[in-house]
Formats: C-alpha cells, structure tokens, sequence
C-alpha cells in the first residue's frame, strides 16, 4: 500500500509572520478585552482570581444620573454634529469636484489638517476664535450642549464627509447626469434622482464615522464643553477616583456601539466601491 504524500514542512517566514501578527493584535485588542472581561467582573476590586457572570455593573449604570445626563448630551451632540458636517461637507465635495478655483490643489491637501493635527491645538484654536467672536461655550438651546462644542465637533470633522463624498464622486460617470439633463430634468432634480442615489452610500458611511468620531472625542470638548459633561469628560472624571466596574462597563458599552458603527460603515463602504 502506497503511503501518502509527505506533510510539506511549514515556511518559516510564515510561522514568523502569523506570529508578529498576533503580536500585532494582541497588542492593540488585549486592554480592550481586559476592560470587558472586567466589566463582567462580580468583585467591586479589580484583581483576579476573575470572578464572572454579573450584570450589576450595568445595571449600576442605569441608575447613575450623571452618566445617563453625559451619555444624552453625547449622542444629541454627535447627531448634530453629523449633520453640520453632513450639511458643509456635501456641498463642499461637490464644489470640489465640480469647479475650478484659485487654492483647489492646497484646499484638496489641507482637508484633513483638522484630522491631523493634535486635538489640544485643534481645541485651543476653536475656543480663542469662540472668545474672539464673543460667543459663550454655555450658549444654546436645551437640547443642546451647546454651540461652541458641536460647531467645533463639526468643524473638525467635516473635513471626513469631503474626502468620503469627494472619493465617491470622482468614481461617478457624469454621463449619467447629462442623460437626466437631456431629457429635460433640471439641476436639483438630477441631484435629487440622479446624483444623490449614486453617492449615498459614501453620504451615510461619512455620517456614522462622523458619529463615531464624535461620541469619543475628548480634546476638542474638553476646551469647549460648556456647563454639561459628554460621556468621554464624565468617565475622565470618574476615572481621577480610580478604575471601577462601573467605568469599565460604560466603556464596554462604548465600544461595542462604536464597533457596530464601524462594522457598518464598512460594509457600505464595500457596496459603495462594488457600485
């Protein structure tokens, strides 16, 4: 009987590069999975032996007033943010896209300064301008947590929904708007069933990044925030009495909203490039 074929013996350049990746993983995703873990942690000491299978930290923070007011404030300011820079950057991509002026090729390099650049500077830069223009960083309605930090928010962030939009534009066939033109449609009506349809993908996959970017922020609103805390400010402050169950089951909830966002944004920035 005949033996089989010899096992092929395994490349080492392989077996070293599947080890650094690991060690790449590792080191990005192992705190994460320690704060999780924690969060599910019966003791109020963060030490092992890991005692698990308790929900209590999460159900502390459902009666904790001050991160629920933090976390409301959060969401209504990365919801407004999304549209300010929804509502700036749309038209700006299309500007960009579709006329030529003086400053375009130094405008299209420095979109993504406010990306760039440290948040300290970002958010020293916003609150002298604020200072300068005479507006107060308590201003606004209500709902709102006030102007200075969501026009900061969105103007840091902006610059994500042009180059998203700009991206998806220069992929688009213009063709298709001359064909809508030639049969007698206007400009508004050839953005509305035209355009519009064909770059809304890269449109909503920009608005959750923005979201996104703008639920974590923490340099730009520490400058700007005014009288009510976000959720990021309200943990930083806890956090100065040391790491609890409760901290670290708010961050847990954080980061699996923030990962659904991403993981959808990323799929419709899939279909948007299959389109």
């Amino acid at each position: 009987m005949m033996s089989g074929p010899a096992a092929r013996p395994v490349d080492r350049l392989d077996l070293v590069l599947w080890i650094a990746g690991g060690a790449v993983f590792a080191f990005i995703y192992l705190p994460l999975a320690v704060v999780i873990v924690y969060a599910f942690h019966d003791s109020p000491i963060i030490a092992w032996p890991l005692q698990f299978g308790t929900l209590k930290w999460f159900a502390a923070l459902a009666h904790d007033r001050g991160l629920l007011q933090a976390a409301l404030a959060s969401l209504k300011l990365a919801l407004l943010a999304v549209a300010i820079a929804i509502g700036v950057g749309l038209p700006g991509a299309l500007v960009l896209d579709r006329f030529d002026f003086p400053g375009k090729t130094a405008f299209r390099r420095l979109v993504l300064l406010p990306l760039i650049l440290p948040g300290i500077i970002t958010g020293v830069a916003l609150l002298s301008f604020f200072s300068f223009v005479g507006l107060s960083l308590s201003s606004g309605f209500p709902i709102v947590p006030g102007w200075p930090v969501v026009l900061g928010h969105a103007a840091a962030l902006t610059s994500v929904v042009i180059t998203q939009v700009f991206a998806r534009l220069q992929r688009f066939d213009r063709a298709q708007e001359e064909a809508s033109q030639d049969l007698f449609a206007n400009e508004w009506q050839t953005f509305r069933y035209v355009t519009f349809p064909n770059i809304r993908t890269a449109v909503l996959g920009a608005g959750l990044l923005v979201f996104t970017l703008s639920l974590d922020e923490i340099a730009v609103t520490f400058f700007l925030i005014g009288r009510q805390n976000t959720l990021p400010i309200q943990i930083w402050g806890l956090l100065r009495r040391g790491i609890t169950p409760e901290v670290n089951a708010a961050a847990a909830i954080i980061f699996l909203l923030s990962l659904t966002v991403i993981v959808i944004w990323a799929r419709l920035m899939r279909e948007d490039q299959a389109g």
